[in-house]
């Protein structure tokens, strides 16, 4: 009789948990589906050559009564026109106040006055460093406009690391991994906890993955968005160190107890090169903060240690080098813009764009003199001269291009001689190359 009465009572319990949970998903969900939105922008760019507009859709979610949304970097960048239908099916133009491609998040801003509204429905931020893996999460989004979605899923790691590959990267951040289902619409959506608050910001899926979904911590987004609301944008100290995890270090000279974080590599003409740190350096205070990274994952909170300092921050670095222990200090500079302006030269049938610091190490230029072709029209001069994209456009007639506005001030002066033909100097790795623009009388 009493084995009986415990099984009813085991059995009693878990509905009873089940129903508990079931009532918790739906009173997180109306917390924050009145602030889901579904944004429309048409983006503007350049391909071969050309400009070109398309329309994309995402998700977003409101932050604020006066109508602050965040969003995916990804889904607001190049928007020259934004539109986003609200729970309430009202459709509102919305303002891109700013994007930051280096934690791929932007903020919109919606134009209240259009639909003659005072105040909109918002959702809070939680704290994401309390997020524990196998806590219950739900991913909310609007792929289809009118349509909310809601998937639910755990925690399945608080500390994911991902290396750049192309566009995405995500130096400053861990990820949040979930298997609740996030769709390709949903980017931008809120990930949200059982109160109700976000904890992340929905980003990536895994193309054929088994419900593997990140999100971006909500710590790492609170930050940015007070700072894109305040500045417009995200303002960072850098000082050209690339950083390497000491995992294998340690194990190559057989110390397993040692704490630091390697000096991988040093940017050329950047802060950390005037002020001789070097590669090799075994970094193991940063302003008298003890750092450290055996693993991968530790670097993130490294980088921010220095990127969150004021722009022309004195830092002191604690490091050590062939067994020597130095001090060296190296005075920040602004980081560099993720990408550049770009400008279509129809004349020509070329695009070009500003040779930023990222493209400057990525294609490992010597410096950042010159333009990037970006692109080249089928049949237009370009083409025929066999310009092609990814080369360096250093010259002109002789003449060095010194950057992208002067690169523009050059050519709109060529456009008023079309009868003429021009000489450009390009380089690509190694290899030179001289491409003739032919005149309209050729």
């Amino acid at each position: 009789m009493i084995k009986y009465i415990l099984i009813v009572f085991f059995l009693a319990h878990i509905i009873f948990a089940q129903e508990n949970s079931q009532q918790k998903v739906l009173e997180a969900k109306q917390m924050v589906f009145p602030a889901l939105v579904h944004i429309q922008p048409v983006k503007e760019f350049l391909s071969s050559g050309e400009k070109q507009k398309v329309q994309v859709t995402g998700s977003g979610v409101i932050i604020s009564a006066d109508g602050y949304v965040v969003t995916n970097n990804h889904v607001a960048e190049k928007a020259n026109y934004v539109r986003c239908t609200l729970s309430s099916k009202q459709e509102l133009q919305a303002e891109v106040i700013g994007l930051d491609p280096w934690t791929d998040l932007a903020v919109l801003k919606l134009d209240l006055s259009e639909a003659g509204l005072d105040s909109v429905p918002f959702a809070t931020f939680g704290d994401s460093k309390s997020v524990e893996v196998g806590q219950m999460v739900i991913a909310l989004g609007s792929p289809l406009g009118l349509a909310r979605s809601l998937s639910l899923g755990v925690i399945s790691s608080v500390d994911r690391y991902f290396n750049d590959v192309g566009e995405m990267i995500s130096p400053f951040n861990l990820w949040i991994q979930t298997d609740a289902a996030i769709n390709p619409g949903n980017s931008g959506g809120p990930l949200v906890d059982l109160n109700g608050s976000i904890i992340g910001i929905n980003a990536r899926a895994v193309v054929f993955g088994e419900n593997l979904g990140f999100a971006i911590p909500s710590d790492i987004v609170k930050y940015v968005v007070n700072q894109i609301i305040e500045k417009g944008e995200v303002e960072r100290s850098e000082i050209g160190l690339e950083w390497q995890e000491i995992k294998e270090y340690r194990a190559f000279i057989k110390k397993p107890h040692l704490q630091g974080v390697l000096v991988a590599g040093v940017e050329k003409g950047s802060a950390a090169e005037s002020a001789g740190i070097q590669a090799g350096d075994l970094v193991t205070k940063i302003n008298a903060v003890a750092v450290s990274a055996i693993h991968l994952e530790e670097l993130p909170k490294i980088r921010l240690l220095i990127a969150n300092l004021p722009v022309s921050s004195s830092i002191m670095f604690q490091l050590i080098r062939n067994n020597k222990k130095m001090e060296i200090e190296v005075v920040s500079t602004r980081q560099g813009k993720f990408q550049g302006n770009e400008f279509n030269c129809e004349e020509w049938g070329i695009s070009v764009q500003e040779i930023t610091p990222r493209i400057v190490k990525n294609f490992q230029l010597e410096s950042d003199k010159g333009v990037l072709v970006s692109g080249s029209k089928g049949g237009g001069k370009g083409e025929k001269a066999d310009i092609r994209p990814g080369e360096i456009l250093l010259k002109i007639d002789g003449v060095a291009v010194e950057g992208l506005d002067d690169f523009k001030e050059k050519y709109e002066g060529y456009k008023k001689e079309r009868e003429k033909s021009f000489l450009l100097f390009l380089k690509s790795g190694q290899s030179n190359h001289f491409a003739l623009i032919q005149g309209e009388d050729k």
